[in-house]
């Protein structure tokens, strides 16, 4: 077995990384896991949450990511994220941004519930729920963003 695997992290903005790592750390939608080199091939959706890249040299690097997919295989690990950055470039205002637009999905939600049903509410909820998680994970305080009504 390989000690490294090839791993690419791309947002819509971006290609945030590409290098040889040890392991990725996900925050995968159904609970987290990690991917190392012989990982058995998945998809997995991903939930707003921190992403942990060990490097071949054993460098730890964070991104935020607000959702997205991951794709691991023999070849390695690739992530499409819908938005990413390293957590050292998420400010108190990226995020606020991002708590708006998790709380905006939650309104509508609950004006489509009489159509979508209750497990769309419950699946908007629940990521504003993991927003809020992943801002205080890097610091940032959930609470400073002005919600509009």
């Amino acid at each position: 077995m390989a000690d490294t695997m090839q791993f690419d992290l791309v947002s819509p903005e971006r290609n945030l990384m590409s290098v040889a790592v040890r392991e990725v750390r996900l925050p995968g939608s159904e609970g987290d896991l990690t991917a190392m080199p012989g990982h058995a091939p998945a998809i997995v959706n991903l939930r707003p949450g921190v992403v942990t890249v060990i490097a071949a040299d054993g460098a730890e690097t964070e991104f935020a990511v607000t959702g997205g997919f991951v794709e691991i295989n023999n070849e390695g690990v690739t992530l499409l994220a819908e938005r990413g950055m390293p957590c050292s470039e998420v400010t108190q205002g990226i995020f606020d941004d991002m708590m708006v637009a998790a709380y905006r999905k939650v309104k509508a939600a609950e004006g489509k519930r009489m159509t979508a049903g209750e497990e769309f509410v419950t699946a908007a909820v629940k990521l504003l729920g993991d927003m809020e998680a992943l801002g205080t994970h890097i610091g940032l305080d959930p609470n400073q963003a002005t919600i509009p009504d």
